[in-house]
């Protein structure tokens, strides 16, 4: 069983305002995501073969606004309602699925840079079922302390899986290789002297 690690784990002042632990996780993906020029994420994504049910690139982002903030309330009801218990179990749980959050969200946070920065397909996987499979884990038991934190990781832990089956289907579609999935060359960047046909010439 997974141990609290402090050294791992979110400070507890974060756990224990709602608005910061709200906020924060919603603060760090949207950091990551705009490090990167969304028309470029986007053209790669279409640049990929992908597997069937892909939605379009617009829906990521307020989804996983969405999902960032129930994440981030789940961890203050279970942090607020475990460490109140006189329980030395629930209290010791509470600590353990601290410890899980914090992995769990580091190992969302550098999904995006392999999948389409580093185009690593199947590091990307890697990292996506181990986020997965342990965020089931923290899912089951912080439930355990709270059952309304469960409820909002369970809607995350179910977009892990369609994203899991995104990612591998994206890396076998494509022969786990993406270094030839160019990006369109922005107009600016064109060398000199060479003739380009635009087909939207009439």
């Amino acid at each position: 069983m997974t141990t609290y690690i402090s050294s791992l784990t979110i400070p507890s002042f974060v756990f224990e305002q709602p608005a910061v632990s709200i906020l924060l996780p919603i603060a760090l993906g949207t950091g990551v995501g705009f490090s990167f020029q969304p028309t470029e994420t986007q053209d790669t994504y279409h640049a990929l073969k992908q597997p069937p049910l892909r939605p379009p690139p617009k829906v990521f982002g307020p989804m996983w606004t969405a999902l960032y903030g129930c994440m981030g309330y789940a961890a203050y009801r279970a942090w607020s309602t475990g460490m109140n218990s006189f329980d030395p179990q629930t209290i010791s749980a509470t600590k353990h699925g601290a410890t899980l959050y914090t992995i769990q969200l580091g190992l969302n946070l550098v999904w995006m840079p392999l999948f389409f920065k580093y185009k690593r397909p199947i590091e990307a996987t890697v990292d996506i079922v181990a986020l997965t499979g342990l965020t089931g884990y923290m899912t089951y038991v912080w439930s355990q302390v709270d059952a309304v934190a469960g409820y909002f990781l369970a809607p995350y832990l179910g977009w892990l899986g369609f994203a899991t089956y995104l990612c591998a289907g994206a890396g076998y579609l494509n022969g786990w290789d993406f270094s030839d999935k160019e990006r369109p060359m922005p107009p600016s960047t064109k060398p000199t002297g060479t003739k380009y046909v635009d087909e939207r010439a009439d």
